[in-house]
């Protein structure tokens, strides 16, 4: 059992920027790639980002190319996500995901853990 505890979610401005982490815990020996998903009301879920766990390399949804970086801290089995230039189309619940295939999270199965979510709220 993997558990994940996002944070960092709040309300900004257009333009601003944030940070979001994800901590797991648990039966993480298992895990290849983890990332970020997020769903807008009334709109599908979207994959925004994905790391490689061992190898690092990361992918992007073409949205948030070039504004958003995923990282992450294997010593604090943390990844984060660095929000920069924040536009209101972003508004959404920022969802942390895991599992054992390889990257990005967005294809094929979908991924097997999630975190509860952290809302993140960008006004104009």
């Amino acid at each position: 059992q993997v558990q994940l505890v996002e944070s960092g979610g709040d309300s900004v401005q257009a333009g601003g920027s944030l940070r979001l982490s994800c901590e797991r815990s648990g039966n993480t020996y298992s895990i290849v790639c983890m990332g970020w998903f997020r769903q807008a009301p009334g709109k599908e879920r979207e994959g925004v980002a994905s790391i490689d766990t061992s190898g690092g390399r990361t992918y992007y949804a073409d949205s948030v190319k070039g504004r958003f970086t995923i990282s992450q801290d294997r010593a604090k089995n943390t990844v984060y996500l660095q929000m920069n230039r924040l536009k209101p189309d972003d508004t959404a619940m920022y969802y942390c995901a895991a599992h054992a295939y390889a990257c990005p999270l967005w294809i094929g199965s979908p991924p097997r853990d999630w975190g509860q979510g952290t809302q993140v709220t960008v006004s104009s």
